[in-house]
């Protein structure tokens, strides 16, 4: 979702070719210097060869029809076939539209509005050369449902350090009003939740023509961080949890977002869709949704950044909504029931993940009860003396010492935990970064991995671990010094064995990252330990690293972020409980869970 945020720190003749990549047999040697072009039968696809990486590349594959004139707000429906010419996929495709953040959230951040194309949906694919029957990663970005895209997202070092031994899919979805506009007239004439259904039209792609790349289409991983790891848990509850195609067996959630959750015509979503059809100049139309559909694109774009950049510090309008159909449940009630799709998680969080999406500004304890106030408007009294209890801390009635010192707590022992203390901030500040971070992010990585079969939960610990500061260490080519090499090799490592071989535990060599002085906890036959995660035994993998060079860069008179750069950095891996974590995060998800309802979510 971080993007943005992370910069500041993150034409062979057709008849040589059969269903596949390259038909049989091409002698190896000459693979290098073939384009490699697929025939997906409704089009043709000229892609990329990586000499380096060894891998096929096709940038902008359609996987649906545009979205466009009376398909707008409407399910996605099947790619239209065109095959006058070979496609070049060499580029990514065009970004689907920005809706920015509330006007308060500083610009700095890179949640801004911006224009885009409508005719967005499409998918890249990294095949190794010469694939057969590989497993499949489906990745779903983040962007709180309404900004970001597929570009800067680069699968080959992931794939490269996993000896090419899986294909990986990267796809695009509709954002904004255009994939989550709410209401009665949207349920009534289109589709509520269309970013969802793209996300699931797109898996239900991979069913159909993925084994033309090498791929296995049943082995699918989907991963995604942020309201991409949210979009991986609505895939996973679609229809109930009781979708008929199997689409995926795996699930990778880092950072699972779960904002608020309103059916689709209650008085908040129909204030959002009201609100939009006045931005847009349909008040006084008959049918409003007509006029919406008939609109101009720049016009409805412009209005889902006025609706959306008019809510509060950190928060969105256009999200997912229950629909009856494809989201039944609120995600709280859905995850206690198990009933889900797939078979195995892993499940991860970041160790600051309040930053920096929670005001960096309350100092007193009046302004934390506003943000509270603002941020949970159902809580009465009573519920908002409970959640202060939650957080509560020696000295909790102070205001924020701006001299006071910053550090990450040990997680484990002490006065020093995630309510008072982080790199970030102290006192009322790391009350409300803490606040945010467990109840929207935290405490939804400890449900999801409750709620499947199989499951590993792990903290990303490496500083500054804001959320989205994980990014760089699965995608970004970009610096090679940070997050540091040998943890970069350790969660992609781990995110590869449970893509190829359904468990993240890797060995202790990989774990180190090739530093004979880096800590791990070994476990047998070579294997790091890391025990299946229990609601009676809630154990995680802290990743974490020690040493390197620090980096300080300053994003506001609020927020500077230090990283630790190569050379020195060196893995510092511990497995924790997760329950009793920063001063019993788990009692506290537990609370969260309670009170589900009244958020709700």
């Amino acid at each position: 979702m971080m993007r943005g945020f992370c910069n500041t720190a993150v034409l062979l003749l057709l008849s040589s070719f059969d269903a596949g990549v390259v038909a049989e047999p091409i002698p190896l040697a000459a693979r290098a210097a073939i384009t490699p072009t697929v025939d997906l039968g409704y089009s043709v696809y000229q892609g990329s060869y990586d000499n380096v990486s060894k891998i096929n590349v096709f940038k902008g594959i359609r996987y649906a029809a545009p979205p466009l004139g009376s398909l707008r707000f409407q399910a996605p429906q099947a790619p239209p076939t065109n095959r006058t010419t070979i496609i070049q996929a060499t580029s990514d495709p065009p970004v689907c539209p920005q809706t920015g953040v509330g006007a308060d959230t500083p610009a700095e951040y890179g949640f801004g509005s911006a224009l885009g194309n409508e005719d967005c949906l499409f998918l890249n694919v990294y095949a190794p050369a010469n694939a057969f029957n590989l497993p499949v990663f489906f990745w779903i970005h983040g962007g709180a449902y309404n900004v970001f895209s597929m570009q800067g997202i680069d699968a080959t070092p992931l794939m490269a350090t996993n000896n090419n031994k899986f294909i990986t899919v990267v796809i695009q979805y509709r954002l904004g009003a255009f994939g989550f506009l709410p209401g009665e007239d949207v349920k009534e004439n289109g589709a509520l939740n269309a970013g969802l259904l793209d996300m699931n039209l797109a898996l239900q792609w991979v069913q159909k023509y993925i084994k033309k790349f090498g791929g296995d289409p049943s082995r699918v991983t989907i991963g995604g961080e942020s309201a991409g790891a949210g979009a991986v848990m609505y895939q996973s509850m679609a229809y109930g949890g009781k979708q008929k195609q199997n689409l995926f067996n795996n699930i990778i959630a880092q950072s699972p977002w779960v904002p608020n959750q309103y059916s689709y015509n209650d008085p908040i979503s129909t204030s959002v869709y009201d609100n939009f059809v006045e931005a847009a100049g349909c008040s006084a139309s008959y049918n409003t949704f007509k006029c919406l559909v008939g609109k101009d694109t720049e016009v409805l774009q412009n209005a889902s950044f006025a609706v959306s950049e008019a809510k509060p510090f950190g928060t969105w309008a256009f999200l997912p909504v229950t629909d009856g159909s494809f989201i039944q449940q609120q995600p709280s009630m859905q995850l206690e029931s198990k009933s889900l799709h797939g078979k195995r998680i892993l499940s991860g969080n970041n160790a600051n993940e309040g930053v920096p999406l929670s005001p960096p500004t309350v100092r007193t304890v009046e302004e934390f009860e506003d943000y509270l106030r603002t941020t949970f408007p159902s809580f009465n009294d009573e519920d908002l003396s409970a959640l202060k209890e939650q957080y509560s801390y020696d000295g909790d009635e102070e205001p924020t010492n701006p001299n006071a010192p910053k550090f990450n707590t040990p997680g484990i022992g002490g006065a020093a935990t995630a309510k008072n203390v982080s790199a970030f901030g102290t006192g009322q500040t790391q009350r409300t970064f803490n606040v945010f971070a467990e109840y929207a992010f935290d405490c939804p990585s400890y449900w999801l991995a409750s709620a499947f079969p199989q499951a590993w939960k792990y903290q990303y610990s490496v500083p500054p671990s804001y959320h989205g500061a994980d990014l760089p260490a699965y995608w970004s080519t970009q610096n090679p010094n940070a997050p540091g090499k040998g943890v970069k090799r350790a969660v992609q490592k781990i995110w590869g064995n449970f893509i190829v071989h359904n468990s993240p535990i890797v060995s202790v060599t990989d774990a180190k990252g090739g530093m004979s002085n880096a800590t791990v906890p070994v476990g047998r036959n070579g294997n790091i330990e890391w025990p299946l995660w229990r609601e009676t035994h809630m154990m995680m993998l802290n990743l974490n690293t020690t040493g390197g060079v620090a980096s300080t860069a300053k994003v506001n008179e609020n927020l500077s972020i230090t990283t630790y750069l190569e050379p020195g950095v060196t893995n510092q891996i511990s497995l924790v409980d997760a329950n009793s974590w920063e001063g019993g995060r788990g009692e506290r998800c537990k609370w969260w869970k309670e009170m589900a309802e009244k958020i709700p979510y």
